[in-house]
């Protein structure tokens, strides 16, 4: 069972990370395509019930079109994203593989996170801005993009990556944005004015 706290007003808690591809427009494809995609196509779900793909008003999954990024790969959604562009647009979303992200269990939503608050992640000595991006499955915590298991030197695969230990998510409640923005120097500034990166092997959580 993980445990939250807050702690002067940042959510803190301890987990492993999983490897959330969502986002990226090359995370699934039909399984018949002939394609690589990222992530394994079960991971979004099976037909009637794809919560990992944008879906036409019928339930069919939508397919990118040769002006796409990923031309015969599926759309891939985050929670948040750019609002003014249409939810079939892939640009739409935060990718995964260019975006350092975390998703979020709804239980931190009805402690007051919200999609676009920032955050740092530490693994070992390393410490790397984030932004909260996704919403994973209820008390499943510890979720991070592609990108940031990168930067942290975490196996990235959203296939095999993680780790399932050691990861501290520090979340700054009330410092949510609109997508696209520039968020890494003001979520070190909190950090910093939080007490910094030398507080968080410190936390008692």
């Amino acid at each position: 069972m993980t445990t939250v706290a807050t702690l002067d007003g940042a959510v803190c808690y301890r987990a492993g990370m999983r490897i959330d591809g969502d986002g990226c427009p090359r995370c699934y494809a039909p399984a018949d395509a002939g394609l690589h995609p990222l992530d394994y196509l079960a991971n979004a779900g099976k037909p009637g019930d794809w919560y990992g793909l944008v879906c036409k008003p019928n339930g069919e999954p939508v397919i990118q079109g040769p002006a796409d990024p990923y031309p015969g790969y599926y759309v891939s959604p985050t929670a948040f994203g750019d609002k003014t562009k249409a939810p079939i647009d892939p640009a739409r979303y935060v990718d995964s593989e260019t975006v350092s992200y975390i998703a979020i269990p709804p239980d931190l939503k009805e402690q007051g996170v919200k999609l676009g608050d920032l955050c740092v992640v530490a693994y070992n000595s390393m410490c790397w801005p984030a932004i909260v991006a996704d919403i994973g499955p209820r008390k499943k915590y510890g979720e991070g993009s592609i990108k940031l298991a990168k930067q942290l030197s975490i196996p990235s695969s959203p296939k095999n990556g993680g780790v399932d230990i050691g990861v501290t998510y520090v979340i700054f409640k009330g410092t949510t944005r609109a997508w696209p923005c520039d968020f890494e120097d003001d979520a070190m500034v909190l950090l910093n004015t939080w007490g910094g990166a030398a507080r968080i092997p410190t936390l008692v959580i």
